[in-house]
């Protein structure tokens, strides 16, 4: 692995930017301690002024360039965050920097690159996923000889990234009985286990990875980072096809709890965090505080997760609540062949939805040269348990109905 990351290498960190980048809260969560009978406490890092903890890493690995580095500039790919804390740490420090984003990053995050880093910053975006910007990072590192600074993947990032736990730690007065640590290319993971691995050895350390990304399971799996076949950027912070070697060794030496989060759940966590906590997450921000749901631990015990980000445009949030209701059971999608006369949909509705159903969908296509038109028809329930009921109704209708799965490619086209 090279050098192996140490909790001396974390205090290290939090003293270079000790003054630049102040402490974020450590606040109890009421609503999530209820829910799932623990203790429960949010690490609050979309707080920073980089909205993530992503900043903590890059200013730490900015701030050990030498004289001629810092004059040649850095280069970096990512998803939004990275790019942000490293136009954040150029900026304080006054180093020039090229910041690669793919296509998928929300333009809120490709604002904030460019506001953090001002003068200091040449934002690019290139490529449908990370790895494609990462590529074309790596490229133009190679040809111009500019400092290439990794997501995830080095260990003075990782040492930046291991100083939230080591300030939530502190803030607590004590380790907690279990940390939840959102996982994408395992930077933020790798920096807690090493530096928990010094003086609380004995403190679980689980990680959560998006179902649709879940790239360190997969390398742990495979015994060493591998590709995965298939990726969902929708969890676009975490979203990583591979994670890297110093990550992985990291993960492999400590062996972490993983979970897999339905992007479902994620959602489902973020409206509720928006509408019970006012507070404003990403998708891999509520990640950690998602996966309790999966999580088998001792009634009242303490667990700190860390809200990564919150760095979320609010255009997604139809995306967002789409997915949720899906996920929760109460939004369903069908192909209905609608006979062409008057009254049709008014028999439907009558013969078919319940008094707390809603169509929230409804797309015809009207052929004139058949007696029967198909419809697409989306209906959110009032509860999940009415399905059933309603699956029943529909298979006495006189309409001919087809319900859409969630795994079917025409899902695709409506979520």
């Amino acid at each position: 692995m090279g050098h192996e990351v140490s909790a001396a290498d974390v205090a290290a960190a939090a003293e270079r930017f000790a003054g630049v980048i102040p402490p974020s809260p450590l606040q109890r969560n009421e609503r999530l301690s209820v829910r799932h009978d623990l203790d429960v406490w949010l690490k609050r890092e979309d707080l920073n002024t980089v909205r993530s903890y992503k900043g903590r890493g890059a200013f730490n690995f900015v701030s050990g360039l030498s004289a001629a580095q810092r004059e040649t500039g850095v280069v970096c790919a990512s998803a939004g965050n990275h790019g942000q804390g490293v136009a954040f740490a150029c900026a304080a420090l006054g180093v020039r920097s090229r910041v690669y984003l793919p296509r998928t990053t929300p333009r809120q995050k490709r604002d904030r690159v460019a506001q953090l880093g001002g003068r200091f910053v040449q934002v690019v975006v290139e490529g449908d996923t990370y790895d494609d910007a990462a590529a074309a990072a790596h490229a133009y590192a190679a040809r111009t000889g500019t400092t290439l600074i990794p997501a995830f993947d080095d260990p003075r990032t990782i040492a930046g990234q291991g100083t939230v736990v080591r300030e939530a730690v502190s803030q607590l007065g004590r380790a907690p009985d279990a940390v939840v640590v959102p996982v994408g290319g395992g930077g933020l993971l790798a920096g807690t286990l090493a530096w928990l691995a010094d003086g609380h050895p004995d403190t679980p350390v689980i990680g959560a990875e998006p179902a649709g990304a879940a790239s360190m399971a997969h390398a742990l799996a495979e015994g060493a980072p591998a590709p995965l076949a298939r990726l969902d950027p929708f969890v676009d912070g975490a979203a990583v096809r591979q994670v890297g070697r110093h990550t992985f060794a990291v993960a492999q030496k400590y062996r972490p709890d993983l979970v897999a989060v339905p992007e479902g759940r994620i959602c489902v966590e973020m409206l509720d965090m928006y509408q019970s906590d006012g507070i404003i997450a990403e998708p891999a921000g509520a990640l950690a505080a998602a996966a309790l749901a999966d999580l088998s631990l001792p009634p009242g015990s303490t667990v700190v997760c860390i809200l990564s980000g919150g760095n979320n445009d609010v255009s997604r949030y139809a995306e967002i609540v789409e997915r949720a209701l899906i996920f929760e059971g109460r939004k369903h999608y069908f192909l209905v062949e609608f006979p062409q006369e008057p009254g049709a949909l008014r028999r439907f509705l009558d013969d078919v939805l319940g008094p707390d159903d809603d169509i929230t969908l409804f797309e015809y296509v009207k052929r004139n040269n058949r007696e029967t038109g198909p419809a697409l028809v989306g209906i959110e329930l009032g509860a999940p348990e009415n399905l059933e009921a309603m699956l029943k109704r529909m298979q006495t209708a006189p309409h001919r109905i087809e319900r859409v799965p969630p795994d079917s490619p025409l899902f695709t086209f409506l979520v």
